[in-house]
């Protein structure tokens, strides 16, 4: 009776870790993560990028890979997105409605896996007060713990409602395209 006592405890001891080593954990941003917009104009391709961010995820980490996506939740003051000019910055913000709209925010619909390392996500991006649901496909990783999520989305200013800036009284003209591209790592 005793060997059946002590198999049983010994099952549940191993089950309750394994649970706990495969428990959804709530993570957030670090410092190392960035943000980027890409762009092109009449004069140039430009790029601007933000270092300011929060954000949360719940995710399931199994021996080293995402087995879980449940929400990713994330907030860009529009502000902190600077160029190598202020001018630009001027007119992006102005772009941007940021007297208005303080803040560019994505949050998770859904996470569909792909493979190990590959994730289809749907969430809904804000930017200058209009949102609009998008879907992203996600390289993973997880190293000492950090969960890396690196991915890109195309979007249009005119669907964000917003108008393609111009310069220069209108000489310099910015295109349509914009490129978001984020290496978010969560700890």
């Amino acid at each position: 009776m005793n060997s059946k006592i002590k198999t049983i405890i010994t099952s549940m001891v191993l089950f309750t870790m394994t649970l706990t080593v495969n428990a959804q954990k709530a993570y957030n941003l670090d410092a190392k993560t960035n943000f980027s917009v890409f762009g092109t104009s009449t004069l140039h391709d430009w790029e601007m990028k933000s270092p300011s961010r929060t954000g949360t995820a719940n995710l399931t980490v199994t021996d080293s890979k995402i087995t879980d996506i449940n929400s990713i939740d994330i907030t860009l003051p529009a502000e902190s997105i600077k160029s190598e000019k202020k001018s630009m910055d001027k007119v992006a913000y102005e772009t941007l409605k940021t007297d208005k709209f303080k803040n560019i925010k994505y949050v998770l619909k859904s996470a569909d896996k792909v493979n190990e390392t590959t994730w289809n996500l749907t969430g809904t991006y804000t930017i200058a007060g209009v949102s609009k649901v998008l879907k992203t496909q996600v390289k993973t990783t997880v190293t000492n713990g950090v969960v890396n999520i690196q991915g890109s989305n195309k979007i249009t200013f005119t669907e964000f409602g917003m108008k393609s800036p111009t310069a220069m009284f209108g000489a310099i003209k910015t295109g349509e395209d914009l490129t978001i591209k984020f290496n978010l790592n969560f700890n």
